[in-house]
This record gives C-alpha cells, structure tokens and sequence, in this order.
C-alpha cells in the first residue's frame, strides 16, 4: 500500500501540474489544484484499493488518477462567461 500512495501522489501531481499547464486561466489558484490534485488521488487510491484487495497495483493507480482527473475538473470555471451585475440594484 505504501508503494501505491506514493504512485498517486505522483500521479496527483502530474495530473494537477498538466491542469494548470493547459488551462491556467480557468482553474483557480496554483496551491488549491495542487492540493485537490494530490489529495484526489490519495482518496481515489484508497477507494479503489478497498473496492479490488491488495495486488492490483495498475487497477489501485488507474482508480486513482480518474479520481484525481474528476474532483480537477470540478475546479474548472467556465471561460468567457464574466457575472455583470445590474447598476439598478
């Protein structure tokens, strides 16, 4: 288990690294995807490593880079939309 933690941290932080490389503009600040990225990928590892048992080291990383990927993209606004408020109000 040791092993498959620090393989989704590295897989956390590579997918959190990738996000802010590409979308940079629309993801907010660097040290909330970085955390969301890492801790994603913690939580996804566990999840899946309770769900399949122990020796399934491929399956345990795949369950947790989609987990990682997933919670990134709930952090993703939507570009080009911009809130304008009423002066009236």
């Amino acid at each position: 288990m040791f092993w498959e933690a620090i393989g989704s941290v590295l897989l956390g932080l590579a997918l959190s690294w990738a996000a802010l490389h590409r979308l940079a503009d629309r993801l907010p600040q660097r040290r909330t995807v970085l955390v969301t990225g890492v801790l994603g990928a913690l939580f996804g590892a566990l999840v899946t490593h309770a769900a399949l048992g122990p020796g399934y080291v491929l399956g345990t990383l795949l369950g947790a880079a989609v987990i990682s990927a997933v919670l990134l993209s709930l952090l993703i606004r939507p570009a080009g939309r911009r809130l304008r408020r009423s002066a009236a109000a």
